[in-house]
């Protein structure tokens, strides 16, 4: 447990990262690049989750595979998703363990919810996701229920995490930051459905191990309930805006490397 004098100064620390990173610099060795680069809501969505669903492992095979996604889908992924054109997708690699059938799989789920709802954020917002304790983990919920309903009641874990009890949830966290938070520099803000305020940690390996050094959090799991803990931290830190922090925890051990990759 952090003393005041000890809270101020990791927030001061934690403000100045969250400063150094959180930049438009960010944005061309990120995959938030992806969905920067459409304007329509359902475009930007779609590109957001796939996205982030790949994001482990090394960052520029995750960009170069982002690239990949977007080629298959010639550019234009609400029409492709719409003219349900994912069923000629041959049996290819994606991205390390996620293949075109995770691919369709997801895309099956998008076309279901965009005929239904017209967007992802119509669905949150017509089951009032926003109204949630924990409203990423309720989102997912309701795209795993529209996700089954379009593969003849089949799940996929490559896709969506099935034990929402104990996952970190981590790739959805992200691309919810993507989605919601609004200040204007990295993340794009097209979403009402659920405040900033209500967003969590995508809590990652090393945004954990950070975290422990600084003396945030103790728990050495990376689940659900640390992202909890980790976040009300954060919640005092900033209420309005927690997950600006997330920029600070990535940033610290990186330094300038990940904004210009050329120095290494």
């Amino acid at each position: 447990m952090l003393n005041k004098d000890e809270f101020t100064n990791l927030k001061e620390f934690l403000d100045s990262e969250a400063r150094r990173i959180n930049t438009t610099d960010f944005i061309a060795n990120d995959p938030v690049q992806f969905p920067r680069r459409f304007d329509r809501l359902q475009d930007i969505e779609l590109v957001s989750i796939l996205c982030a669903t790949i994001a482990w492992g090394n960052r520029k095979m995750i960009c170069n595979n982002c690239q990949k996604m977007l080629t298959i889908m010639e550019n234009q992924p609400y029409n492709y998703v719409m003219d349900q054109a994912f069923e000629d997708l041959p049996d290819i690699n994606i991205h390390r363990t996620f293949f075109a059938k995770n691919m369709r799989y997801m895309l099956r789920g998008f076309h279901r919810i965009f005929k239904q709802y017209g967007s992802l954020h119509q669905l949150a917002l017509h089951h009032h996701v926003g109204d949630s304790e924990a409203p990423a983990w309720k989102l997912t919920e309701l795209m795993q229920n529209e996700f089954a309903q379009a593969n003849q009641g089949a799940t996929d874990s490559r896709c969506l995490p099935s034990a929402l009890r104990t996952t970190a949830l981590k790739r959805i966290n992200m691309a919810l930051r993507w989605l919601v938070r609004n200040d204007g520099v990295v993340d794009l803000g097209v979403w009402s459905a659920i405040k900033p305020s209500q967003l969590y940690i995508p809590l990652d390996v090393h945004v954990g191990d950070t975290a422990r050094a600084l003396g945030m959090i103790e728990r050495r799991a990376n689940d659900r309930r640390t992202v909890v803990e980790l976040t009300e931290i954060l919640r005092q830190m900033r209420p309005a805006d927690p997950v600006i922090y997330d920029y600070a925890l990535f940033g610290i051990g990186i330094g300038d490397k990940y904004l210009h990759p050329a120095v290494e």
